[in-house]
């Protein structure tokens, strides 16, 4: 059987485009290398979900993918944040708004998503193909002509869509694949990276903060003591650096500069400048005088924060917390506004949610995800080269380039 449109990728773009195209009445295949479909989506946004983001206007939700994002602009113009929402509500997925625009199933339950795609898929009467690798795209006179799988079965169709991700959790599938397979048809490949990561820092103290999680701290990240990067919000130590949504967004920057003198300041009191943060520690002193001073921090510090600030400031833990010296706070409160982790590293594609770079994008029309070198290939999801923040950007390109590439491959068959 020949059918309209073939995608290889069982991922939320997979998904999409295929539904879509289903959808408007082609034959579709969707062919997934893993035993089910959506594993890398069920472990989106810790398990819950986050479908997209609505805190943004469209152009500001472009610009959150840097240069890279006026490529969006048509896309997101037809299936953008707002037509997703609408998107799932249909579906039966119910949806709601938290802190920083973040959308999530009201279940908190990202199987819920699945499950509901899945069923989009049965409605288009898409053939699903799992457990099924292809092992490589044919191409014959600027077209592909067909795929061959891992055991040598041929899938012929008039169209083809590549949603294979980035390189990020391969235990999920995502290998690259779909890289090289573009590389081997002339498209380039810009610089991979992983992006969303963690990082890893030389002081071992952080050890002891393992699970700390940090709201409203302000991060800024310096190179030879010049600040390079800085974000507001929330953060989380690890058994050997800081992960959160603030360190993950500024990972790619941090790797950029690495090897190099590389270091992250936190400052726990950012709503406080030195002098209004000295008269906030002297006013907690005399309140509780004669405490002693590893006692004396409880309300401004998170419980398990405070040994390593005592141990740091070199204050003696059971000295009377009035009869600290000014010298005393001067260093307190610089540990507090400016505590300093040197940078190791980042976590590779085994702990990045997304992978940055990948397929050039000059070489695709933003109008329909197709390939300006092969005929009748298109190519959505993360193996473009677009990455965005955290809180539900990325997965938003996803539905977006996935949705215009399905409709694309329906409204242009050949």
């Amino acid at each position: 059987m020949k059918y309209n449109a073939a995608i290889i990728g069982g991922g939320p773009a997979g998904i999409m485009a295929a539904g879509r195209a289903g959808e408007l009445g082609a034959r579709v295949v969707l062919i997934e290398k893993n035993k089910n479909l959506g594993t890398k989506l069920l472990i989106t946004g810790k398990g819950r979900c986050n479908i997209t983001n609505l805190k943004d206007k469209p152009r500001d939700f472009i610009n959150k993918f840097g240069k890279n994002g006026e490529f969006l602009f048509s896309a997101f113009s037809r299936f953008g944040n707002k037509e997703t929402i609408n998107f799932f509500e249909k579906l039966g997925v119910k949806t709601k708004v938290e802190r920083g625009g973040r959308v999530l199933p009201v279940s908190d339950k990202s199987q819920d998503v699945t499950e509901a795609l899945i069923d989009y898929l049965r409605r288009g009467k898409v053939k699903i193909e799992l457990n099924s690798e292809v092992k490589k795209l044919v191409k014959k006179n600027n077209r592909i002509e067909k795929i061959i799988l891992a055991d040598n079965e041929e899938i012929t169709a008039d169209k083809f869509i590549v949603t294979t991700g980035g390189k990020s959790y391969s235990k999920t599938g995502s290998t690259g694949d779909g890289y090289k397979w573009a590389k081997e048809l002339g498209h380039t490949i810009t610089g991979l990276s992983p992006a969303l990561t963690p990082v890893i820092v030389k002081e071992k103290v952080v050890k002891e903060l393992e699970g700390l999680s940090l709201k409203n701290v302000e991060i800024g990240v310096f190179k030879d003591n010049k600040k390079i990067a800085s974000r507001f919000g929330e953060a989380m130590f690890t058994a050997d650096g800081m992960s959160g949504p603030i360190i993950l967004d500024m990972a790619k920057t941090i790797g950029k500069e690495l090897p190099g003198n590389v270091k992250i300041k936190l400052d726990f009191k950012p709503a406080l400048d030195f002098s209004k943060l000295d008269q906030r520690i002297q006013r907690d002193f005399q309140r509780d005088s004669k405490k002693m001073f590893k006692n004396s921090l409880d309300e401004l510090l998170p419980r398990k924060l405070i040994p390593v600030i005592v141990k740091l400031s070199k204050i003696e833990p059971k000295k009377k917390s009035n009869f600290i010296t000014k010298e005393e706070r001067k260093r307190l409160s610089h540990l507090l506004k400016e505590f300093t982790l040197e940078i190791k590293g980042v976590g590779g594609y085994d702990k990045a949610i997304i992978t940055a770079g990948g397929i050039k994008l000059s070489e695709i029309d933003q109008k329909t995800m197709r390939s300006n070198l092969i005929d009748n290939l298109y190519f959505a999801g993360e193996i473009l080269d677009l990455d965005g923040p955290t809180g539900g950007y990325n997965l938003q390109v996803c539905w977006t380039t996935g949705y215009v590439a399905g409709e694309s491959v329906v409204k242009n068959c050949s």
